[in-house]
């Protein structure tokens, strides 16, 4: 997606350990025409599919995934959550994230009232690196006995293992920007 790759060449930051800091329009502060965008392109891509929930990750995939749920019918959006809130009981799906960037894992949870057997799934997220967000949310999926029709990614380092570990589990995986290489401050894409 050329708006986005534009986007990411003019406002992100590269840090050391392979950190793409990308926060002033995607994921702490949002570009709001830039997030329509992205759910413009993702229907595009996913054209094919009907699905009857998004599923994302607090916080980041948030915004995103209400910005692609306008463009598949309004349908919801579940977001799997980091904290357990005290309203949220012990009638959830579960599965470990390990962060990249925070350098931390956590339980992410999902109610089993908002997941159903059956369920036509899209997952949306922003990040795609090694993959342990992804692959966490597809476990809560599994346990829920969702089909996945498909998992959109805004960002995706491909230099990374992520990309090739979910797709050699069998999974529909579209990015729209692909990092080959962040190389000296300077960000390349395929």
């Amino acid at each position: 997606m050329k708006l986005l790759e534009e986007m990411i060449i003019k406002y992100g930051k590269v840090y050391p350990n392979d950190v793409l800091k990308i926060d002033s329009f995607l994921n702490h502060q949002i570009d709001i025409k830039l997030m329509f965008e992205i759910g413009k392109e993702f229907k595009r891509i996913f054209n094919d599919c009907k699905p009857d929930k998004i599923l994302t990750i607090e916080a980041s995939g948030i915004g995103i995934a209400t910005a692609v749920s306008t463009y598949f019918d309004y349908c919801p959006v579940v977001f799997a959550k980091k904290d357990r809130a005290l309203n949220m009981f012990n009638e959830t799906y579960q599965s470990k994230e390990i962060s990249y960037t925070r350098g931390s894992t956590k339980l992410i949870e999902v109610s089993r009232e908002y997941l159903s057997e059956n369920d036509n799934i899209l997952i949306i997220d922003d990040f795609l690196a090694n993959g342990e967000a992804l692959n966490s949310l597809l476990d809560i999926c599994r346990q829920a006995k969702c089909n996945v029709l498909g998992c959109g990614i805004v960002v995706c380092k491909t230099y990374q293992p992520g990309l090739k570990r979910i797709e050699k589990l069998g999974y529909r995986v579209e990015c729209l920007a692909k990092i080959k290489s962040m190389d000296n401050g300077e960000i390349y894409f395929e």
